[in-house]
């Protein structure tokens, strides 16, 4: 995503991710130390990484034509895809040049990417010298990795595949300089879910039915367009969002999305504030008397909590979406 690189950088030097032809040679191990600079310098760093991870997994998977939401379920040749997919998605994310030989050219250096669903990155002879980024995400745990690593023969095992590839060997990952060891993922919904909320999804067809079983079972935490898209099997999330409202307000449920009353609304209720594209559902009751204990957002004038699980459905107050 374009963004004003005079904001992310304290040496305006650095501006330029592949356009230091005229510096000075640097030893090889002041080139980690600089393009791992590079990349610190970025503002919401942790964040950028999640989305390129996120998008990769969500565009491989295809949840809108498959249904599908877990890595496990993809071909072998499609998780063999995410790789590239995760070198695109990154390069487009930071904007980065290509390089002559390796995927990207970072402050003058040729880096080469390399993913891994398990961290075991497979490391081609012509990278040998140069910068590989280390990249792994576990869509499960909702975590990441991100390294950086100059290739040699003392970080390669000795036996490599039928390609003459070889891994990082267990001494060889102690020269990984890493960005993140545990970066935080945005998280997989769907593959979160519990067996008995997923057994309820799988209770009724695709469609907008199913995406109104997503939000009647599915309560106080953030959903995303992907989440929607994908129990749907269709397009358009935000009109499947305004149908099942409309259904499911006689149930007593609401679902905010970013704009208007939402965002007022959940932050009264104590529930997630959504961002544009996701939204968060809960079912409410008119508010019981004080001393109750539960956060009450005024909504047209009148008192309403989030309801017990005993309590019984009350038609859905309406909310300026």
């Amino acid at each position: 995503m374009p963004m004003d690189e005079s904001t992310l950088f304290d040496d305006p030097d650095e501006l330029r991710a592949g356009q230091d032809d005229d510096a000075p040679k640097e030893p090889d191990d002041s080139g980690v130390e600089r393009v791992m600079r590079w990349f610190k310098n970025h503002a919401d760093l942790e964040n950028r990484f999640s989305s390129v991870f996120r998008q990769s997994l969500d565009e491989v998977l295809d949840g809108q034509r498959t249904g599908r939401y877990d890595v496990d379920k993809l071909e072998k040749t499609e998780k063999t895809y995410l790789g590239t997919k995760v070198e695109i998605v990154c390069r487009a994310a930071f904007n980065l040049p290509r390089g002559e030989d390796m995927d990207y050219v970072v402050c003058g250096h040729e880096v080469d990417a390399k993913f891994s669903l398990g961290g075991q990155w497979m490391i081609p002879r012509e990278a040998m010298g140069h910068l590989c980024l280390l990249m792994s995400a576990n869509d499960r745990l909702s975590t990441f990795k991100v390294g950086l690593v100059r290739i040699s023969e003392e970080v390669l095992t000795r036996g490599g595949n039928q390609d003459g590839k070889r891994s990082i060997s267990l001494s060889g990952r102690s020269h990984i300089k890493w960005l993140y060891q545990q970066g935080r993922l945005r998280r997989n919904l769907l593959l979160g879910l519990d067996p008995a909320t997923r057994e309820a999804l799988e209770r009724v067809p695709v469609g907008q039915n199913r995406v109104d079983q997503l939000f009647r079972y599915v309560h106080g935490c953030i959903v995303d367009r992907n989440a929607v898209v994908t129990v749907a099997k269709q397009l358009d999330a935000p009109k499947r969002v305004r149908d099942a409202r409309q259904r499911l307000a006689r149930e007593g449920v609401i679902i905010l999305g970013h704009q208007k009353e939402s965002p007022l609304v959940a932050k009264a209720l104590g529930l997630p504030i959504p961002d544009k594209g996701t939204w968060v559902a809960t079912r409410v009751v008119p508010a019981p008397a004080p001393g109750d204990g539960r956060p009450v957002a005024f909504i047209a004038g009148a008192p309403y909590a989030v309801a017990r699980p005993d309590e019984s459905p009350h038609p859905a107050p309406v909310i300026d979406y």
